[in-house]
């Protein structure tokens, strides 16, 4: 099954390229790899406010770092010329998930978009992977996640 086959199945529709905040680029490629800017958590289109053992569970926090994938997944698709066929792999994923200090459960969050990846994409969808409880995300978001990938 194709990715896009994939992403129709899943009822996902690929957003447009988002335009950076600050002074940055969506994404960077040098030689195969493709280097993701962080995206924050939307939900109806605006950022996703919250913190993780305050303001929103574990469940909440998993829906938002999904939502997030699927903004990376769009920012990825216009990296690759619109073809995400030429992802050979997710090479990592870096999660920043705005929470309180008793909060533990990061991983489980950023599991949101590891699953997605993993759905879209299959085995080239498994990555090495990281997840941070941080004090504060620009804008009171709830997640950030960044992306590298392997393109062919």
């Amino acid at each position: 099954m194709s990715v896009y086959d994939k992403l129709k199945e899943l009822q996902i529709e690929l957003p447009e390229l988002a335009v950076p905040a600050a002074a940055y680029l969506p994404y960077v490629q040098t030689g195969s790899l493709v280097f993701l800017s962080g995206h924050l958590a939307k939900k109806d289109g605006k950022v996703w406010v919250g913190q993780l053992g305050r303001d929103l569970d574990t469940e909440e926090g998993k829906a938002a770092a999904r939502a997030a994938a699927i903004d990376l997944l769009g920012t990825l698709h216009h990296a690759t010329g619109g073809n995400l066929e030429r992802v050979q792999r997710i090479v990592k994923v870096m999660s920043l998930v705005n929470s309180t200090g008793d909060f533990t459960e990061q991983h489980l969050v950023t599991n949101g978009c590891s699953e997605l990846l993993g759905e879209v994409f299959g085995a080239k969808g498994q990555h090495a992977r990281s997840a941070f409880g941080v004090a504060q995300i620009p804008l009171g978001a709830c997640v950030e996640i960044e992306l590298i990938a392997e393109i062919g």
